[in-house]
């Protein structure tokens, strides 16, 4: 059985946008540029926040955090937003989520420069996805992809079934998977907590993506003997710990590879959003 290790892909792709973020700065004199706003004192966004400001001082990625109050109201945001978009310095933004209740989520989202969306939440970038020429890809999703790809895991022709619905992960997964393109080309099921026999399908997947954000969610006899389970879930337990939506201690005896909670698409996310804020920034207007 195969372990998935994100954090050492992760840390490969890393070595390759610094080299590239020096490039661009060493030809064209550009430093990208991520601006972060988070709204509130919810400590796990804190806590994401700061790893992402962590993560673009490595790689040589200028960041900037913009920390507001928790009243803060959706027009305040919006007059942050504009200014974001409307500086040139600023290549790539992103709001961190869940937002306060005195925000409205989408209006908020909508309002971000497609051209800088390097979450690739607006609905224009998810329609450019849709139609296979994408601006940015999710990073979550493209994170799964990035570790099938790397590990070589073949996907074309592959049954791939995602477990969840989420516009975060389980859409875009779904609409990724099933492009023409390197690490697609599959066939692609998405089933979520309606779905009837949900069992019976997870049990056809070559690939099996599990984002439902539920603790365990997945067990052992929800696995076909052999499959690929890409396990993007992360829920804390009463104990503390921190685990997965797969049960990871019956799938893998049943897996052929699987991806661990801590250590296995985590990892990714971030490096995904650094490498959009790199591209943001080759094709920003000068």
């Amino acid at each position: 059985m195969q372990i998935l290790n994100g954090k050492t892909i992760a840390e490969e792709i890393r070595q390759e946008i610094t080299t590239e973020v020096a490039a661009l700065k060493a030809e064209k004199g550009i430093v990208p540029c991520l601006a972060a706003l988070i709204v509130g004192d919810d400590p796990a966004s804190h806590i994401y926040v700061n790893n992402k400001e962590k993560a673009c001082q490595q790689v040589g990625i200028e960041s900037r955090i913009l920390r507001l109050p928790g009243d803060t109201v959706t027009s305040s945001l919006l007059k942050h937003i504009e200014q974001c978009n409307a500086d040139p310095s600023v290549h790539g933004i992103l709001v961190q989520l869940p937002l306060p209740p005195s925000c409205d989520e989408q209006q908020i989202l909508d309002a971000i420069d497609p051209g800088k969306d390097v979450d690739a939440f607006h609905p224009e970038n998810v329609g450019l996805l849709s139609q296979g020429r994408p601006r940015f890809l999710p990073c979550t999703p493209h994170g799964v992809q990035q570790i099938l790809l790397r590990s070589g895991i073949p996907t074309t022709g592959q049954h791939v079934v995602v477990v969840g619905r989420s516009d975060i992960v389980g859409k875009p997964m779904a609409l990724m998977m099933v492009q023409k393109s390197a690490g697609a080309d599959s066939t692609v099921t998405v089933v979520h907590s309606r779905t009837k026999n949900l069992a019976d399908l997870t049990r056809q997947a070559d690939i099996l993506v599990v984002a439902i954000g539920r603790a365990k969610f997945v067990t052992g006899e929800m696995v076909k003997p052999g499959a690929v389970v890409v396990d993007v879930g992360i829920n804390r337990l009463p104990d503390g710990k921190i685990c997965g939506d797969v049960d990871f201690d019956t799938v893998k005896d049943v897996a052929g590879a699987v991806s661990p909670v801590p250590g296995g698409v985590g990892p990714l996310t971030i490096t995904m959003l650094l490498q959009n804020t790199l591209a943001a920034a080759r094709s920003a207007k000068k």
